[in-house]
């Protein structure tokens, strides 16, 4: 889908919500509109022409990639609200949307201020954020690359991984892979070995990693803005009884709620098959995050699978399933795999790596 077919869809909602203009503050929705990495950056978009809002130091750039689209790169000196106001007194605007989640009390102040006093302000949440819901073919390319790339990663680390490496140098070694693949990470990584596994956003530490032992690999690579999301376990030696019981049980877990995966499913049924499925086997206690998220431009999107969601899964759909059991003060388990919603059920796109 092209940025104009973006843009054209996201003026229907803009229609529908009575709004004849629309702030968009967010680098990922800019970025979506767009296709540029949004920096110090506002997008106004009016019924037939789009404004990028920057400053000196980007327009220059800017104005360069977006030649060839329908957007008029406007400077702004020192308040960007101001110069919006301009635009919006040329352009007769009556109801101007601004998405309340991106704007703090002050901004709004701001903004308030500097609009001409015909036009009213409406907050809005999530107009450009429902488009992004359903990845389209361009998307999906990039989040396959994203995958392949993230597969021979964890390829590097379990032909090296050995006990006595301290937890930084492996995130050293996986940092300069992904240099050279000329990608990036999707957040900071997560390398979590023995009892440091029990903590879901374990920090890397200077830890000694140990022989039969688990270590959780949480990461995820960045192509053009889109990214993955996996967590693997690696084991250097043997598995205790109990540790392969809890990863049974998680696998098994993940496996209930992929199986449920297709269109029109609300997000609550796959948390509550994998959570009811864990207490059978007393371990929901110890699972205490949400079931999964939506992945693309931003590492945590809608829908966010959680039990108290009531987001019902559409095609196109890219979301985690990653249940964990986290023992505290011992070890802890997660297995976290991305699937695409299609129109019969769902594609594991991780599947190629496990």
């Amino acid at each position: 889908m092209s940025n104009k077919e973006r843009v054209d869809r996201l003026r229907q909602a803009m229609r529908a919500e009575g709004l004849d203009g629309l702030i968009v503050a967010g680098p990922a929705n800019i970025r979506y509109l767009t296709g540029l990495e949004a920096e110090d950056a506002w997008l106004l978009v009016a019924p037939r022409r789009l404004y990028y809002v920057t400053d000196s130091r980007y327009t220059l750039a800017v104005g360069r990639q977006l030649k060839s689209q329908d957007v008029e790169v406007v400077e702004y000196k020192k308040d960007p609200y101001q110069y919006i106001g301009r635009l919006l007194r040329a352009r007769k605007t009556r109801w101007l949307g601004f998405d309340e989640r991106e704007f703090s009390v002050a901004q709004y102040k701001r903004l308030d201020r500097q609009v001409p006093a015909m036009i009213r302000l409406k907050g809005v949440s999530g107009m450009v954020e429902r488009l992004r819901l359903r990845k389209d073919k361009q998307e999906l390319r990039l989040i396959r690359k994203a995958l392949r790339i993230h597969a021979r990663a964890l390829g590097v680390l379990q032909e090296s991984l050995r006990p006595g490496q301290a937890e930084r140098e492996v995130l050293e070694r996986l940092t300069v892979f992904i240099k050279k693949e000329k990608a990036g990470f999707s957040f900071p990584p997560i390398i979590a070995s023995g009892r440091n596994s029990c903590f879901p956003h374990a920090k890397v530490t200077d830890r000694k990693i140990r022989a039969n032992e688990p270590v959780l690999v949480d990461f995820g690579v960045q192509v053009r803005g889109y990214k993955s999301d996996l967590t693997r376990m690696f084991f250097l030696g043997r598995m205790t009884a109990l540790v392969q019981r809890v990863c049974a049980h998680v696998r098994e877990a993940q496996r209930r709620a992929i199986a449920l995966a297709a269109p029109g499913v609300p997000v609550a049924e796959l948390d509550r098959a994998a959570r009811q499925y864990l207490a059978k086997q007393d371990l929901a206690r110890w699972f205490g995050h949400a079931l999964g998220h939506g992945v693309g431009l931003e590492i945590h999107e809608a829908p966010r699978l959680s039990q108290n969601s009531r987001e019902v899964l559409q095609s196109g759909m890219v979301v985690t399933i990653e249940p964990g059991v986290y023992l505290p003060n011992r070890f802890g388990v997660r297995i976290e795999d991305m699937i695409l919603i299609t129109d019969k059920g769902c594609e594991v796109l991780s599947d190629n790596i496990h």
